[in-house]
């Protein structure tokens, strides 16, 4: 019987907060501030009654939250459909990782259900800057 192989050991970049490190309540009333002007822009455009008879899911509440490090953009859908599991569901669309020195992380979440960091270590403007421009950071 053919032995297994152990993985190569490597190094990987890691640009996480060291544990036991607490995020600065500045930093997070700041980030908080900013993305409900954002969030604020966005509730005209996304959510908006349906017809009647409407089938599918849709928007009828769009939040912020933090969570440990992370701050997320989320969603409420109402599901009016006669087969739905439950009336509502929350899902979250957009995350910024605080990773120190005043640096974020941005991660949108993917249809595989995986988020997906595709920008690292941004300043705070930079990182609301990409949120607007860029379609994947905003609501379906």
């Amino acid at each position: 019987m053919a032995k297994r192989k152990q993985p190569r050991m490597m190094w990987v970049y890691s640009p996480h907060m060291p544990k036991g490190s607490k995020l600065p309540e500045d930093v997070k009333q700041e980030v908080a501030e900013r993305a409900q002007k954002i969030v604020d822009e966005w509730k005209p455009k996304h959510i908006k009654k349906p017809s009647k008879n409407y089938r599918f899911n849709y928007i009828i509440e769009l939040y912020t939250k933090w969570h440990r490090q992370f701050f997320y953009f989320c969603a409420t859908y109402a599901c009016p459909g006669p087969d739905a599991l439950s009336p509502t569901f929350e899902s979250c669309f957009t995350r910024i990782e605080y990773v120190g020195k005043n640096r974020f992380n941005l991660a949108y979440m993917r249809h595989t259900g995986k988020w997906w960091t595709t920008e690292l270590e941004l300043t705070l403007e930079n990182c609301f800057k990409t949120i607007q421009a860029n379609g994947f950071y905003h609501p379906i």
